[in-house]
């Protein structure tokens, strides 16, 4: 199993940490909380929507083009890495020094998705590619009720199998968020 650490703890390791994975429903902060770490650490951020699977006009880059890109990210030094895509956990995770894994209530999920699309609607968010104009259908709030029943099994399976030594904070809350973030705004 994964070592499960506190938000202390993992900021304390974000000062080392040159890999960081951040992972969670749509709509939880993902993007965003990647965005502050990557500024506040002084690493790379690489949004696996943007860079890995998407082409312009919602079109899904080809299976092997994603793997390669992939592999490419991951043999970088350092970078943060915001997206969940379980079936790639199991190359991720051994190149991860961090997983911050956001699980808020279902609710809030939905509301962060309902926000960003009046924020972006017919236009692309930053962390998306270019030409995919954020949406929102009855299949992706589906996914997004059922997310902890459907998605999290696999993600814990996966972080039992290929990340035994990684160590795991689940921030369960924005609040949560907030606070790893403000506590590395006080470090040295």
């Amino acid at each position: 199993m994964a070592i499960s650490v506190t938000i202390d703890e993992a900021a304390g390791r974000l000062k080392t940490a040159g890999r960081v994975l951040v992972i969670g429903c749509a709509g939880c902060g993902k993007s965003t909380l990647a965005r502050q770490l990557a500024l506040r650490c002084s690493l790379p951020h690489v949004s696996m929507d943007r860079e890995i699977f998407w082409l312009p006009g919602w079109q899904l880059r080809p299976r092997q083009d994603q793997k390669a890109r992939l592999g490419d990210i991951l043999n970088l030094e350092c970078w943060v890495l915001d997206g969940t895509s379980p079936a790639t956990l199991p190359l991720r995770l051994p190149r991860t020094h961090l997983v911050l894994w956001l699980r808020p209530p279902r609710l809030m999920s939905l509301y962060g998705v309902v926000l960003r699309y009046l924020r972006f609607r017919g236009r692309s968010r930053p962390d998306m590619a270019d030409d995919c104009p954020e949406r929102l259908n009855p299949e992706f709030l589906a996914y997004i009720w059922n997310f902890e029943k459907t998605e999290s099994p696999e993600i814990q399976q996966n972080l039992a199998e290929f990340g035994q030594d990684v160590p795991v904070c689940v921030l369960k809350s924005r609040a949560e968020t907030a606070r790893l973030l403000a506590m590395l705004d006080k470090r040295d």
